[in-house]
């Protein structure tokens, strides 16, 4: 039996479980570690693998899986939400970025096929590395997370036609290949067999399928599709990472794709895993070690110019600075869909092996710097905005304006709403029931215009700043309620906040319980820990079906809550004052009786049969002709088919069943 592979697999695995336990230890991207195990255990390095052809033969099943699962994450939904930042600022960062990329290519003596796919590889970035970084850093939901988010699902969704141009960026037409006229007939039939099997084949196959309820039939159902829509586009002459994604993109849009992206998703992260380690084992390391100087001034000018083009297009939004510089340095690396693409321009003589160990060496140099320029993000988008720079450029191209009626307003004893998302509404909804002036804060644009055509009070603005804070007029303002997901913009707002207003009341929302010390220390008065707030609120229905009075549990929490969550926090199990306050009702049971014709308790009241009295049993909910009635009166006469609710210990309940089953034995059926 041939074991040469499973050897590798197992050499490789070994390798690469110490190399991302030493990257998780140092904040290094998993990627960046896959590809280190590749370039140490490849032919360039230790040269330990035997089977390079049969570990390639797995990467290219990882593509296949990876471009499967984004077709089947992939929401229209959830893009037409943000659709504006999708496909305005996604468009331009990417086709920006290809024309800078190209015309510096040409420059340096390229040719223009290869020039623009350069730019193809430069304009992508890495979605895997700074949606990891962005939900570590509960950032995902902020401002400059939802932009960062829109470009790169742009950019997920625009690697399809870049796989498709490819071809003819490489003369394959010019050579025996399709024309774009067929290509173009190709891509009309695709969209065809996307809409009819979403539509009408996939979800009534899938259906026959889930109905048998067996797990393993519907995975290799879900993996026989994948692989056959692949295989299709792989026989008219495209990809098969692009018949994958269409596969996905079928599946997504049936009610069964959650259920399948959960099992797909652990075949993914291991293929994904050979697929990242093969780039790795192509990745020379004496061309890196040859010329250290000349990879790391590309690397620092790729990262340069992809910032100001990521900037340029946040900015085209109409964001404020600070958001701006933050989404730049978010998408300054290259990403792993570039790495794919990198594969076509090969096999299409795109690239020279030169060019392309450039490209690896550049790519994995971006993406190792990517957790530091996003930790720094923060600091150097606060050092831009101390700059003596036009206002206009602070707040945004497109700033907003007060409009006539907002300015008419004395704003006097008002309350301050920063960000007007979920939390800023209910916030405002609460305000205008109690009839208290208020005025909220936005950063987004879209948000500010829709809200003004339905009369809301709101500005636009970045809240860190002094002159947004005074143009609410913050020194007269009685509260502050701040309800963004930015962690860092709160923590200069609370202080803008009350340097410029000491008498001012900020209420803070924040996510984390380790957040709380930190905000009052820059002088929040109250800490909303929405990590906390959502474990008291299951406690006291906990509580509650315990049968705890109604007043103890609220002065209980009223404690918790007056001591800062700590009470909550450090509660001991062993707590004899809050044991106390349980009832010992386990012993008691609830049970349903149905009343029979003929039995000795139709036609009687419950006076008559005197259950609790006799029995200990109490009836606390009758239900007769599908009308219920609770805590009935003792005069109530029982009649066939009333179902009863008994409350008692089981043994007792068992003691008066008799009374309700028909005399002669038999029940009714």
């Amino acid at each position: 039996m041939e074991t040469s592979l499973l050897n590798d697999i197992i050499i490789i695995f070994g390798m690469a479980i110490a190399i991302l336990f030493i990257s998780h230890r140092f904040r290094i991207p998993s990627i960046v570690g896959l590809l280190l195990t590749g370039m140490i255990a490849g032919p360039y390095g230790l040269a330990v693998l035997s089977s390079v052809a049969e570990i390639e033969v797995l990467a290219e099943i990882g593509i296949v899986l990876l471009l499967f699962t984004i077709g089947m994450e992939l929401s229209l939904k959830d893009m037409w939400q943000i659709k504006k930042a999708v496909f305005l600022g996604g468009s331009v960062q990417v086709l920006v970025t290809i024309l800078a990329a190209a015309l510096i290519a040409t420059y340096f003596g390229r040719s223009p096929g290869e020039s623009i796919f350069i730019g193809f590889l430069l304009a992508l970035s890495s979605t895997a590395i700074v949606l990891k970084l962005l939900q570590e850093r509960a950032e995902i939901d902020s401002p400059h997370g939802r932009i960062t988010l829109a470009i790169l699902i742009f950019q997920d969704v625009i690697i399809v036609p870049m796989i498709l141009v490819t071809p003819l960026l490489g003369g394959a037409s010019e050579n025996g290949g399709e024309s774009p006229l067929v290509l173009l007939a190709m891509a009309i039939l695709l969209i065809f067999m996307v809409i009819a099997g979403a539509r009408w084949i996939v979800p009534q196959l899938l259906y026959q399928i889930v109905k048998t309820r067996n797990s393993e039939l519907f995975l290799l159902s879900i993996i026989v599709i994948c692989f056959s829509v692949a295989l299709f586009t792989y026989s008219t002459g495209l990809s098969l990472a692009l018949g994958a994604f269409l596969a996905g993109l079928i599946i997504s849009e049936s009610e069964y794709g959650h259920q399948a992206i959960g099992n797909i998703l652990p075949f993914r992260d291991v293929f994904m895993s050979f697929f990242f380690i093969s780039i790795g084992m192509l990745l020379d390391i004496n061309f890196f070690l040859e010329q250290p100087a000349l990879i790391i001034i590309i690397a620092l000018g790729v990262i340069s110019l992809k910032a100001i083009i990521a900037g340029l297009a946040t900015a085209v939004l109409g964001y404020p600075l600070r958001t701006t510089i933050v989404v730049s340095l978010a998408l300054v690396q290259v990403g792993e869909f570039s790495f794919i693409l990198s594969k076509f321009g090969i096999e299409y003589g795109l690239l020279t092996w030169d060019t392309y160990q450039l490209f690896l060496s550049v790519s994995v140099a971006t993406m190792a710097a990517t957790p530091f320029i996003i930790s720094a993000s923060p600091n150097i988008a606060n050092s831009f905005m101390r700059l003596p720079l036009p206002k206009r450029i602070k707040s945004g191209l497109y700033p907003i304006k007060m409009d006539e009626n907002t300015s008419k307003i004395q704003l006097k004893d008002h309350l301050i709403i920063v960000g007007f998302g979920i939390n800023g509404r209910n916030v405002a909804q609460a305000a205008r029931a109690a009839v208290i002036p208020y005025i909220a804060i936005e950063m987004n644009p879209d948000t500010v215009l829709s809200e003004r055509s339905k009369d809301e009070l709101i500005c636009y603005g970045d809240a860190t700043q002094e002159a947004v804070l005074k143009h609410v007029n913050i020194n007269d303002a009685r509260v502050m309620v701040l309800g963004i997901s930015d962690p860092l913009a709160t923590r200069r707002i609370i202080s803008t906040a009350r340097r410029l207003s000491p008498k001012i009341h900020i209420i803070v929302r924040t996510r984390y319980l380790q957040e709380m010390e930190p905000l009052y220390d820059l002088g929040a008065d109250e800490v909303v820990p929405q990590e906390f707030e959502t474990s008291v609120e299951i406690f006291i229905r906990v509580l509650k079906k315990y049968l705890i009075p109604k007043d103890i549990i609220e002065t209980f929490m009223a404690e918790v809550r007056a001591d800062g969550y700590e009470m909550f926090r450090n509660l001991s199990r062993e707590s004899s004052d809050f044991c106390n306050l349980k009832l010992n009702l386990s012993d008691l049971d609830v049970s349903a009786i149905r009343v029979e014709k003929d039995s000795r308790a139709s036609g009687k009241t419950l006076a008559q049969i005197e259950l609790r009295k006799k029995y200990g049993v109490t009836m606390i909910a009758s239900c007769r002709g599908g009308e219920a009635s609770s805590n009935p009166d003792a005069n109530i006469r029982l009649c066939p088919g009333d179902m009863l609710v008994l409350l008692g210990t089981p043994n007792k309940i068992a003691e008066v069943e008799w009374l309700f089953v028909a005399t002669d034995g038999n029940a009714e059926k």
